[in-house]
């Protein structure tokens, strides 16, 4: 009898399962076989001979090489500096922002903003790496031309270490606020209206609601989002940087994944650039597993 309801269940969750397969196959192959690749990391490894062919081994000497270079230590410097922030402000201006439109009566006026601010989220950092490049152009950049009528030097903030970091930062928070202010506004919306109606009764205005309501029902979704960034505390971004940066500006925008480009595919050192990836990789493993702890003990968010 067990048997046969095992083999019925099985039949009714089996296009269920099914369905996941495409999915499996597509991690399966680009992120699964892909890892063999790790082996360059501890070889001298020359490309004529194949991934899998004669190499020489050379254990961590790769490492210890990399370790060595003077860029290394900078761009680690740049990409948790950059990525924390990103993370910090990518979390502040999306709550800030769902709770002024959760203010707004009008659901035409709100649904207007929501698009308007949704719609950055899609463009690929190609497009609008281009066009903040002409934005921020110190000759014809509307920016510029903007300071240059109150009196003020233009300012090449895609050129200068003083102010491309902060450029890094600022871009990216405004192409993917819109996002997140999505998650936090679904948040608020689920926030039982009786503790607005009661919390009117005792007379309570619409910024003591907002902090003592709004707020605290946010709360754990914002540590929940929190816990779960610190796993691309050493992602700041390669699409964004790439296109945006110069060696001008290596000194406060080189990143990790822009370092590992530059060593692997401009100067063609494979076994370098894999040790830097696979360091990455490890640093990234242990925050993602500290994330997800911290998510589970503090947040009572699992997995299934």
């Amino acid at each position: 009898m067990c048997k046969k309801r095992s083999f019925g269940r099985l039949r009714m969750e089996l296009p269920l399962h099914l369905m996941l397969l495409p999915g499996i196959i597509l991690v399966f192959v680009f992120s699964y076989i892909p890892m063999s690749g790790i082996i360059i990391a501890f070889q001298k490894f020359i490309p004529s001979r194949g991934m899998f062919g004669k190499q020489l081994w050379i254990g961590l000497d790769n490492f210890r090489f990399v370790f060595s270079l003077p860029g290394f230590t900078r761009s680690v410097v740049n990409t948790i500096i950059i990525a924390f922030s990103k993370i910090v402000l990518g979390m502040i201006v999306p709550v800030f922002f769902a709770v002024l439109l959760n203010e707004i009566t009008q659901r035409w006026l709100k649904r207007i903003i929501q698009t308007i601010i949704y719609m950055p989220y899609f463009l690929s950092w190609v497009v609008l790496g281009g066009i903040f490049i002409d934005i921020f152009s110190p000759t014809s950049g509307i920016v510029n031309n903007l300071l240059s009528t109150f009196g003020i030097e233009p300012v090449f903030f895609l050129g200068s270490n003083k102010y491309f970091r902060s450029t890094l930062i600022l871009t990216h928070i405004w192409k993917e606020f819109g996002y997140g202010t999505i998650v936090y506004l679904a948040a608020i919306v689920n926030i039982d209206p009786a503790l607005y109606e009661a919390a009117t009764i005792d007379g309570a205005n619409r910024i003591q609601q907002t902090v003592h309501i709004t707020f605290v029902g946010l709360r754990m979704t914002v540590v929940l989002m929190a816990v779960l960034s610190l796993g691309n505390v050493l992602n700041a971004g390669f699409d964004q940087v790439y296109n945006l940066y110069s060696p001008i500006v290596y000194e406060t925008g080189d990143i990790m994944d822009t370092f590992v480009y530059r060593l692997g595919l401009l100067d063609a050192q494979y076994g370098a650039a894999t040790a830097v990836g696979l360091f990455k990789s490890l640093v990234s493993l242990l925050f993602i597993s500290a994330s997800y702890f911290a998510a589970y003990r503090f947040a009572d968010y699992r997995i299934f």
